[in-house]
């Protein structure tokens, strides 16, 4: 029976989070990230019963089929969903809370080749948006938003909206967070050297407009000049 719920709430939540599904039946045959949670849910039994070879065999072909690489050894709570999840990887060490949704590409990943914690803490109710990085041993706190294409190295308190390479707190509780600029930032600094570049080449182009309407004024009153001479 303990099965059946399992199974029951991973359908339901599917429900709740994505309008586009319309019955059972079509998330059974046509949603992927059900399929690799399902398998995972196996796999990871099989890692903690020390079948680890045919937990992580079971997993590379859960891989094939779905698109989605979750290790055998990560820990993952209830009502899980992973939408569309082409490219979706989660590490070993990963852990994951209830209630947690991710999108396609994102990965939960290392930054060490150390044994021991070295993949993302994830809290409850948290949103990972397509193309997020969360990497390293690091805690993501309970009811966060992770925007889209965000990396993330940092640990994130809870009610957090987290945006940009690398990541920073925008929002908290609902609140803006003003950002200290102090913190390097490469998209801030990419951006003003353009903005320095393209003052610059303003700035050349309107001496260039300028030398060359002075150049174009004065061979006129030459010419001018040369025809007055000649009549």
């Amino acid at each position: 029976m303990g099965l059946i719920k399992r199974i029951s709430e991973e359908i339901n939540c599917i429900f709740e989070r994505d309008p586009a599904a319309r019955n059972i039946i079509e998330i059974i045959l046509c949603y992927p990230g059900f399929h690799a949670i399902l398998f995972h849910r196996l796999n990871h039994f099989l890692w903690r019963n020390n079948f680890k070879l045919l937990a992580r065999f079971l997993s590379h072909i859960a891989r094939f089929l779905t698109g989605i690489e979750i290790h055998p050894g990560a820990k993952i709570g209830k009502r899980f969903f992973i939408d569309h999840g082409m490219g979706v990887v989660i590490g070993e060490t990963a852990e994951i809370g209830d209630d947690v949704t991710i999108y396609h590409g994102v990965t939960l990943g290392g930054t060490s080749w150390k044994k021991g914690k070295r993949h993302p803490t994830i809290g409850n109710n948290v949103v990972i948006g397509a193309g997020a990085k969360i990497l390293g041993p690091i805690k993501i706190g309970n009811n966060c938003l992770i925007g889209a294409g965000s990396v993330v190295v940092k640990d994130v308190p809870d009610n957090s909206t987290v945006v940009g390479i690398p990541g920073r707190v925008v929002y908290r509780g609902g609140e803006k967070v003003v950002i200290d600029e102090k913190l390097p930032d490469p998209e801030a600094q990419v951006l003003q050297c353009l903005m320095e570049q393209l003052r610059d080449i303003e700035k050349k182009l309107m001496e260039l407009t300028k030398e060359h309407i002075e150049f174009t004024s004065c061979s006129f009153d030459n010419i001018k000049h040369t025809d007055k001479n000649h009549q």
